[in-house]
């Protein structure tokens, strides 16, 4: 299946650099360009981008209000935040608007590669330091006991627990495959096993989720 993109930024260059690189990838296929939000949004309508790689600082329209004005047309539409800054703010306001990705410029090209991957099968893609920043926010919430199931924490395994515990300190399906020498489709159903014990939607959630439980620290 074709992946097909649409990329958002102010630089012309960059874009042009991205479309060279992607092009490379007989899964992916870049089917727009965008300089600022306001064209994003034109464009995103008539292409209908599976993902959508969204710098945050453009003129016109920024990108946290674009994905999420995006989001709400468009809402099958995955954005990926793809820019310089990694300050607090920006990472929650990008995520809080319906990412499911945030990258910074400096990121390789496999790692851009898996994120898109990632996010076209709906998962989130956040670097390490990236969800060392959510998690640390989320943790500054008191925990709340009155949800905590003994029921719900035995039925992960320790295998599971394991996996939890990986995706927590940011690592990749395929991160973690390797850390645990398992396959990446074993990986795959310890996580779908676990956003079921959970309750959860996504990884990211599940996080969360085993954090107010008392699952993780």
């Amino acid at each position: 299946m074709t992946i097909k993109i649409l990329v958002v930024d102010d630089q012309a260059l960059f874009r042009e650099g991205l479309r060279t690189l992607l092009s490379v990838y007989e899964d992916f296929e870049v089917v727009g360009e965008a300089a600022n939000g306001e064209e994003a949004l034109r464009l995103a309508v008539q292409l209908h981008p599976d993902v959508v790689l969204m710098d945050l600082r453009m003129p016109v329209l920024d990108g946290v209000r674009t994905t999420s004005l995006l989001k709400e047309s468009l809402p099958s539409c995955k954005v990926i935040v793809l820019t310089t800054f990694d300050d607090d703010e920006l990472v929650f306001d990008g995520l809080r608007a319906g990412a499911i990705g945030y990258l910074l410029k400096d990121v390789s090209s496999s790692k851009l590669v898996e994120a898109i991957r990632a996010a076209s099968r709906g998962e989130y893609f956040l670097l390490p330091a990236i969800t060392a920043k959510v998690i640390a926010e989320f943790s500054k919430i008191p925990r709340s006991t009155s949800n905590r199931t003994p029921e719900m924490i035995d039925a992960l395994s320790p295998r599971e627990l394991e996996i939890l515990l990986l995706v927590a300190s940011g690592d990749s399906n395929k991160e973690i495959a390797e850390k645990l020498v398992i396959s990446e489709g074993t990986v795959k159903n310890h996580l779908s096993s676990i956003l079921s014990k959970l309750n959860a939607r996504d990884r990211l959630q599940a996080v969360i989720r085993a954090r107010e439980l008392g699952i993780i620290p």
